[in-house]
């Protein structure tokens, strides 16, 4: 049975490590990209696909999270009481986007377990996955051509982004095969490895923050030992269902060659402030 995608996970209780100091006490999720916070873009990239439905999973120190996606009720009584309807209406999209709903990991296991604590709230259905400090350019369509791939051909999809060999060691890396009658853009998912040596790659295709899954993943992850770096690791468990068979086996790729930032470095982060900015339509042609 082909089910709408109506539901997206969306891991954010990471620690930010990489921005410190700036992370200490602001979640990295919450860092302004020009005039919005970062994680207010993966949230409006998900409701333009169709997925309204957003379960955050968050952390220590990072109820701002909860508090950007909340009526701010003092703030647009006194705007409201300025005539400032410009920034009022900034002030209530962000409350208006969809219907997102926070629950925390309690401890940092993993990005796997991330993804199994919204198995009560997903249910039987295939769902999304867009990880919080990710940004996919609003001009590409990414999530869309997945949640296709995966009415098309089933099983779990996810997305994945050409980088230098060099870089390979950074990222889970896919083994592919061309599927008959396909594009080149969607391919079928052989093997995955975890961060490996660009000596040991099976490509130089790595797998970024974009996922659609199928609900037979959790029955893997709540059987999936800690990998790479003591945590339970997403990709040993979609490795599984790509050499799997039966119901919701399978792994599809969808090869991406639009922009996306990983607003968690440092360096794509700033990237991301100045083409954006330079984008927006009341200051880009001045900055």
């Amino acid at each position: 049975m082909a089910y709408h995608i109506t539901k997206a996970v969306i891991p954010a209780a990471g620690l930010g490590t990489r921005f410190l100091p700036a992370t200490k006490a602001i979640p990295k999720e919450m860092l302004p990209v020009v005039d919005k916070p970062a994680i207010q873009y993966v949230v409006e990239e998900a409701v333009r696909a169709g997925v309204p439905d957003i379960l955050t999973i968050t952390g220590r120190s990072k109820a701002a999270l909860e508090d950007h996606f909340d009526r701010h009720w003092e703030l647009e009584r006194a705007l409201e009481k300025k005539g400032d309807e410009k920034r009022l209406k900034r002030v209530r999209k962000s409350n208006d986007l969809g219907d997102v709903h926070f629950v925390r990991q309690g401890e940092p296991k993993g990005l796997g377990h991330a993804v199994l604590i919204g198995k009560n709230h997903v249910g039987d259905e295939p769902f999304a996955v867009l990880l919080g400090d990710d940004l996919i350019d609003e001009g590409d369509h990414l999530l869309e051509e997945m949640i296709e791939a995966q009415l098309k051909h089933g099983g779990s999809v996810v997305a994945l982004m050409e980088v230098p060999a060099e870089q390979i060691n950074l990222y889970g890396c896919a083994e592919v095969e061309q599927i008959d009658g396909e594009t080149s853009g969607v391919v079928r998912v052989k093997g995955l490895v975890e961060k490996p040596s660009p000596e040991e790659a099976p490509s130089n295709l790595a797998i970024i923050g974009r996922y659609v899954l199928d609900p037979s993943i959790f029955a893997v992850l709540e059987k999936t030992e800690p990998g790479r770096g003591g945590e339970i690791q997403l990709t040993d468990a979609l490795a599984e269902r790509a050499s799997a068979t039966g119901e919701g086996a399978g792994v599809i790729g969808v090869v991406f060659r639009g922009s996306r930032y990983d607003t968690g470095d440092r360096l794509d982060y700033l990237k991301a402030v100045v083409r954006l900015g330079t984008r927006h339509n009341e200051f880009g042609s001045d900055f």
